[in-house]
């Protein structure tokens, strides 16, 4: 079959090299304010923080912050405030979602609330946010505000659709991806979108940017639900199959179910729906999937939203920001190669 195991042989930052060297400096400064920033009278808060934040996620929504106002010529320290909130605001929804899909590994460590319990983990999450707006206030930027207040709303929406859409077999790849839109692509598209706002560039370059970061954000995220059925633990920061044990509906299933026999949906009703698994049905799963093409068409759809990524930034002359941002494109989709 065509659906490759990804390389676990490849470093977790390999295909960002370029990225992380044009960003360097900048993101020493932004990981020293996020670690200020963690700090408080109330202990546990720094401890639930710094045991995610510390944990080698590899800060790429906040280096796209710092990417793309290179990119726009910014000349400044705002960027740097405004990346270390874009990476808190991740780091809250990352805490939210451990409690929501009671999820046991993070970044192939136990998720925070497997050690400090539910009810820390949300409102450390909570206090990482109230953070990343008085970050936001500080900047004085109203409009870079704006559109990572706007993001914050659309990421809690696109929880509550996937809430509402959980263990539903009858998704639509229409619904799925507007529920990956809102839940992963609308910080990613914020991220990007805030270097040209700071920047004072003209409305094209907001788009430009903002358009790149949501098509990013969609092909990374597809990525990742093949990855989940055709991946590795170390790669993947938590244990293969995590989405189907968790009933999580994903564009492999959403393919799976639609393309499959009566006999088979009835096993993903009963698997996702019901939440009877049993021995070797994650395997059942990822057989099915293989027999649909399911995990190749999902990556083919990510490459479609990286091609759309990469073409947005066409309207930018060539510099070492863009061919940075180029690359980590090809790093977000080469990851199931």
């Amino acid at each position: 079959m065509g659906v490759v195991i990804p390389l676990e042989e490849k470093s977790k930052d390999a295909g960002v090299e370029k990225l992380a060297a044009l960003v360097g400096a900048d993101m020493a400064r932004v990981n020293q304010t996020i670690l200020s920033r963690t700090g408080s009278d109330v202990a546990m808060i720094p401890e639930v923080a710094n045991h995610l934040i510390s944990s080698g996620g590899k800060r790429l929504r906040p280096m796209l912050t710092l990417a793309t106002a290179a990119l726009c010529g910014y000349r400044g320290d705002g960027h740097v405030k405004l990346a270390a909130a874009v990476e808190f605001m991740h780091t809250a929804t990352l805490l939210h979602d451990d409690v929501v899909d009671e999820s046991d590994m993070r970044r192939g460590k136990l998720a925070a609330r497997m050690l400090w319990g539910n009810e820390a983990s949300v409102l450390v999450g909570d206090f990482l946010l109230g953070q990343a707006f008085k970050m936001m206030v500080e900047v004085g930027s109203l409009p870079a505000l704006d559109i990572l207040s706007s993001a914050a709303t659309v990421i809690a929406e696109g929880e509550v659709m996937q809430l509402a859409a959980a263990k539903d077999t009858t998704t639509t790849e229409d619904s799925y991806l507007a529920v990956i839109r809102a839940k992963t692509a609308a910080l990613f598209a914020a991220a990007c979108e805030v270097g040209p706002v700071l920047a004072a560039r003209a409305k094209a370059d907001w788009e430009a940017c903002r358009s790149y970061g949501a098509n990013l954000g969609i092909a990374f995220q597809l990525i990742d639900d093949a990855l989940d059925y055709g991946g590795q633990a170390a790669a993947l920061g938590k244990n293969t199959g995590d989405d189907f044990r968790e009933g999580k509906i994903t564009l492999p299933v959403v393919l799976s179910f639609r393309r499959g026999s009566e006999e088979e949906r009835d096993f993903w009703r009963r698997t996702l729906e019901k939440g009877d698994i049993g021995d070797g049905d994650l395997e059942t799963a990822i057989a099915a999937m293989r027999r649909h093409r399911a995990l190749e068409d999902t990556i083919e759809r990510a490459r479609h939203y990286g091609k759309m990524a990469r073409d947005a930034l066409e309207i930018f002359p060539s510099s070492p920001a863009k061919q940075a941002l180029l690359e980590t494109v090809d790093f977000c989709v080469s990851r199931a190669h």
